[in-house]
């Protein structure tokens, strides 16, 4: 056969190829989704992106993956045949058949690395848009109402969202490919070499009996039984590999809360405790990662034998016929090339056993977020409606999670011009009524009336962005460039010696002391100018003298704003004219003007 006729046989075989692929791997697909469960988990996390009315670009890009991966095996083959012709010019001593394979052979692996460079290219092309959409989605769905913070409230919440949705999301998307791409050129170099090998086989002697093309019986048989053992062995690692993630999750978050809390943990002095912890978390990862050696040492060590014993089989039964001159050098050849790729095909799904066991705890831990996210959606949210600037509760009753009321059938308009005080001793719910006005708190019954845009809450330890101290001032609202007002803010606040640091990017949380950090809050105020203003002990690491100022400074900035204030001191009275007292119990009183 000429090279214009094998040009044309591989067109044909690739087309014919492609369409079968096309139509059972969309069956599969189906299949997959509507039977299995992580099926349906892998489809409700990224079924949207393969829509073809949201992202027909996609397919476009999956067909091509797909043709790639089609045309390596069919180059494979060709490399197949190839050593079949060379060494059997290398046996015939015939030099001008051994140049002419050696000119096929360049031309065979130019196109070998031109299309092993353009798969390259587009599977990573692939792995980044959709790891960049899925990042998106994930990520808006954990932000919109609150998920990120009411997923608390859940029975059993999603451990490490960090690391879900930076990692966990990356190695889905990753291992998806390799894993589905892999399978397909598994499946069809199966196909494919099963026919060489066909051709190829002789009549194998079993037990007295002589079976025509036993070769390919052989291995079928060989590796169904391998990869039965191989599964037994393997299984655990399914579960191995999701603690592995959690556990080395759960050790990165101890770290990042020494860091966060790193002075108050150095005033305790508590070392030794922080580093107990530590420790404790480290060593159930390494006690983890011996049981993934032990185990894995099993697994693989049964897949070395099975594979080393595969490679002596085409020439111990090929030998005979080798010897007797039934076979040239290149037959003997290629049967040991194809029966290595068959067997390697064959063996995929056991080879691979340990990465699918990967890749399923990855995607149990994406599925358990993406359910979190659902069931923190579907808490209650108490109810609210906007009026303009006014802020009321209307027959609001407060619970705990246990539903014991804390605040019960609260009526009380807030009006602009005369604060509110809500008082009361340590743990009876001040701070919970807050998160209630805010949305927050997902345990009450009654209405709500307050603003919606225009409307902040400060802290008594307030959050400050990454970035320069402009962002952190006119957090969450966009920065501006009014120098004028930020510096005119940070004057009234007293924080004057900072208004030339305006524009340095720094860990402000780290940098500024707590007092200075409520003071900044302050200053967000100013700048914001917000129709509702909602206080949590937001003055407490001040000392009297500037709470004084700062509150005067706030009612004479913001006359219009309706402030809510929570706190224990009895210096907030003289800028309270009206007191909610919190009793217990769910009894509240009003007293003042």
């Amino acid at each position: 056969m000429d090279w214009r006729q094998e040009l044309l046989a591989s067109g044909l075989w690739l087309l014919k190829t492609y369409l079968i692929v096309v139509l059972l791997c969309t069956g599969s697909v189906m299949l997959l989704i509507r039977s299995t469960q992580w099926g349906k988990q892998f489809w409700k996390l990224t079924g949207s992106y393969f829509s073809p009315r949201r992202h027909p670009r996609v397919l476009g890009i999956l067909a091509l993956v797909l043709l790639l991966t089609l045309l390596a095996v069919r180059v494979n083959v060709l490399f197949s045949n190839w050593y079949n012709g060379f060494y059997t010019a290398m046996q015939q001593l015939n030099e001008s058949a051994f140049w002419r394979e050696l000119l096929v052979f360049c031309v065979l692996a130019a196109v070998h690395v031109v299309r092993s460079l353009l798969d390259f290219y587009v599977g990573q092309s692939f792995n980044i848009h959709w790891r960049e959409w899925l990042n998106e989605h994930l990520l808006n769905r954990w932000l919109e109402r609150q998920a990120y913070y009411r997923s608390q409230y859940l029975d059993n919440p999603a451990d490490n969202p960090d690391q879900r949705l930076q990692q966990d999301i990356a190695s889905l998307v990753s291992g998806s490919l390799a894993l589905s791409t892999g399978v397909v050129n598994a499946l069809v170099s199966i196909v494919a070499y099963t026919f060489i090998l066909w051709g190829l086989s002789g009549v194998l002697p079993l037990f007295g009996h002589e079976i025509p093309r036993g070769m390919v019986f052989a291995i079928f048989i060989y590796v169904l039984i391998a990869t039965l053992f191989a599964f037994r062995i393997g299984r655990p690692l399914i579960r191995l590999n999701f603690l592995n993630e959690q556990l080395n999750a759960d050790y990165r978050y101890a770290l990042v809360r020494v860091r966060e809390y790193a002075e108050n943990m150095a005033f305790y002095c508590g070392e030794k405790v922080e580093g107990a912890l530590l420790r404790s978390r480290f060593g159930a990862v390494i006690a983890n990662a011996w049981r993934i050696v032990y185990r894995s040492l099993k697994f693989q060590g049964f897949n070395f034998v099975v594979s080393q014993t595969a490679v002596v089989f085409p020439f111990i039964i090929q030998a005979k016929r080798f010897f007797s001159k039934q076979i040239t050098l290149g037959d003997m050849m290629q049967t040991a090339q194809a029966f290595s790729t068959l067997h390697d095909s064959l063996s995929f799904f056991r080879q691979a056993y340990d990465d699918f066991a990967s890749y399923r705890a990855v995607l149990n831990r994406l599925s358990g977020f993406d359910q979190a996210i659902d069931q923190a959606n579907a808490l209650p949210v108490p109810q609210r409606r906007e009026e303009g600037a006014r802020v009321a509760l209307e027959n609001l009753t407060v619970r705990r999670p246990d539903g014991r009321p804390l605040v019960a059938d609260a009526a009380l308009e807030v009006r602009a011009g005369e604060p509110l005080l809500i008082r009361g001793r340590s743990g009876v719910g001040k701070t919970t009524l807050l998160r209630a006005m805010a949305g927050l708190w997902p345990y009450c019954e009654g209405r709500i009336v307050r603003p919606e845009q225009h409307v902040m809450f400060l802290s008594q330890k307030p959050y400050l962005p990454l970035g320069t101290l402009r962002d952190a001032l006119y957090y969450p609202n966009p920065t501006t460039a009014d120098d004028k007002a930020a510096r005119q803010a940070l004057i009234d606040v007293q924080l004057e010696y900072l208004v030339e640091r305006l524009d340095e990017a720094a860990d402000w949380s780290h940098i500024l002391s707590l007092g200075e950090q409520q003071r900044l809050a302050f200053g967000r105020l100013l700048v914001g100018q917000p129709q509702a203003a909602f206080l949590d002990e937001a003055t407490s690491a001040m000392d009297e003298e500037l709470e004084q100022a700062l509150y005067s400074m706030l009612c004479e900035s913001l006359p219009q704003a309706v402030l809510v204030s929570v706190g224990h001191r009895s210096t907030l009275l003289r800028h309270h004219p009206r007191q909610l007292l919190l009793q217990g119990e769910g009894r509240w009183a009003l007293a003042g003007a």
